[in-house]
């Protein structure tokens, strides 16, 4: 009965569905007391105990006058079988699902808080309780799923950077199947490993090249599902540069064969300023074996004008092994494979450097995470309890612009994401040293938006005449504003993250001074919170 002429039937459907789910899960349809479920939940072992002992009953009577039942009947159909499919607790071999929406909510929101004082934790338990269960603030998948179960690991996105031995590439491996069995999305930097035909151990072998290892990483991500909520994926970076790139950039297409192809990862093809002018000039790019040019790979990132002296260099050196190609044929095979294919990104390296929070000498960013939506700095590891390496995390949510009124409700939205999130990263545990590291000395969140489309067309805007061009700059200036200020305030309250120094924030140096001012030949909106 669906149809685009009677939408409404699918809350008729969606609170049918919700009969039936808290049938399943409670037997009727008035939900239990919320302390009789919890401590029911943590006996049988899917809530974590530390709800019953950082909380008392009437604590949990305080949260449970919070809750409203009611919101349930809010969700379209298509919501509430995506609650039951991949969110609410349950057991995924029997189908046995055991809590209902407004329990996920408001356990979030006492286990995010748990260690606030006790005389301020229950009104931010409200506060983001209200917040998630309206709509305002969408959470990511580990999360709902997660937060307030035994496994304790949350962030969306883990970037993982694999160095040339083979010690790295196995502790690459080892934390990719780590991270992967507990619902997180990969980005896999690969573009260190030497090319085929490498000299080892001063030439007693030569090297097998990229794709057995791209291979390596393709099994561990595929060997585990995230956390039983969806299958393992990964997006893997290598420059553009690499000597093998013409057989990388045709690892997902459904030619070859099951030897020269792998099809089951996504690519992130990394270019710099260089790159696009030898294309522009007609000119041509040398590839090279990172081994084989000292100090290239490091630079590609940190510095552009000592990337292209050494570039410029080595393409003159006839002693190191290279090869050239017309820069029209490459990016032409690159851009047929992004066609064909759909999941071959670009990362342009030098802009996420320069138009970053992380300054480039210090901690440069070489990669990107699964969506490419992210760029944090990584290095990589050389086992897999490497302290010196450092993995990233990205810990993720959003605000709903759809059911945003007033650009003044980011200030209060801003606040109790920026908080939730923060504290997250103490509640999580670490299954590998260098993410611990990464984590506590960086604190890095990723907060975007969702429901941008409507947005736009609430307002009467379109993506496509740039009529949206200044409500876009608007909004995103104030999100870009409130977050930062919610982000001070925390550290005024709870101390700067440990590795502040290592931004460019520290050096007074924010996103509006490193913006391309391109941009305002077709922005006329002005900056309102600077």
């Amino acid at each position: 009965l669906i149809s685009h002429e009677a939408p409404d039937y699918q809350y008729l459907a969606a609170r049918l569905a919700i009969f039936h789910l808290r049938k399943k899960a409670y037997g009727q349809f008035e939900p239990p007391a919320l302390f009789d479920h919890v401590s029911k939940m943590v006996k049988n072992g899917k809530y974590d105990t530390h709800l019953l002992e950082d909380y008392t009953e009437e604590e949990f009577k305080q949260m449970d006058s919070f809750i409203e039942h009611d919101r349930d009947m809010t969700f379209s159909y298509a919501a509430v079988k995506q609650l039951e499919g991949k969110y609410l607790v349950q057991n995924r071999v029997t189908g046995e699902i055991y809590e209902s929406a407004q329990f996920l909510y408001i356990l979030v929101a006492a286990c995010l808080f748990s260690n606030y004082p006790r005389e301020t934790r229950l009104d931010y338990i409200k506060r983001f309780y209200d917040a998630v269960s309206t709509f305002k603030i969408s959470l990511p998948t580990p999360i709902m799923s997660g937060v307030r179960t035994p496994t304790r690991q949350f962030s969306s996105c883990v970037l993982i950077e694999c160095g040339d031995s083979l010690d790295s590439i196995n502790a690459t491996s080892s934390a990719i199947v780590k991270y992967v069995s507990q619902r997180a999305g990969i980005g896999i930097n690969a573009g260190r490993i030497r090319a085929l035909g490498s000299p080892i151990r001063g030439g007693e072998a030569f090297h097998t090249g990229c794709i057995p290892f791209y291979k390596h990483f393709q099994t561990a991500v595929k060997s585990c599902s995230q956390g039983g909520v969806r299958g393992g994926a990964a997006t893997l970076f290598y420059p553009m540069w690499h000597l093998e790139v013409e057989s990388l950039l045709v690892l997902k297409n459904n030619r070859g064969t099951d030897a020269n192809r792998v099809r089951h990862m996504d690519y992130g093809v990394q270019i710099n300023k260089l790159m696009y002018t030898r294309l522009l000039k007609g000119g041509d790019i040398t590839l090279f074996s990172p081994s084989d040019v000292p100090g290239l790979y490091d630079a590609f990132f940190a510095d552009q004008d000592e990337f292209e002296r050494l570039y410029t260099q080595y393409e003159q050196d006839d002693s190191i092994r290279k090869q050239r190609i017309k820069a029209v044929e490459l990016f032409s095979l690159m851009m047929q494979e992004r066609a064909s294919t759909g999941r071959i990104y670009i990362q342009n390296v030098d802009h996420c450097n320069t138009h970053s929070p992380f300054d480039p000498v210090v901690a440069p960013v070489r990669q990107s995470n699964l969506c490419l939506e992210i760029a944090l700095p990584t290095k990589p590891l050389e086992d897999v309890n490497d302290e010196n390496g450092e993995i990233a995390l990205c810990t993720l949510s959003a605000f709903n612009l759809g059911v945003i009124d007033s650009l003044d409700e980011l200030e209060e939205l801003a606040v109790l994401a920026v908080r939730a999130l923060d504290a997250l990263l103490d509640y999580q545990d670490y299954p590998i040293p260098a993410a611990k590291r990464g984590a506590m000395g960086r604190r890095t969140l990723g907060i975007g938006v969702i429901n941008f489309a409507y947005y736009l067309a609430k307002h009467g805007k379109r993506y496509s005449d740039g009529s949206a061009n200044n409500l876009t700059h608007k909004t995103f200036e104030a999100i870009q504003y409130y977050l930062l200020k919610a982000s001070n305030e925390l550290a005024i309250e709870q101390g700067a993250c440990p590795w502040f120094n290592e931004t460019t924030y520290a050096k007074g140096i924010l996103p509006i001074d490193t913006y391309k001012k391109d941009l305002d030949a077709i922005v006329s909106e002005s900056l309102h919170y600077d």
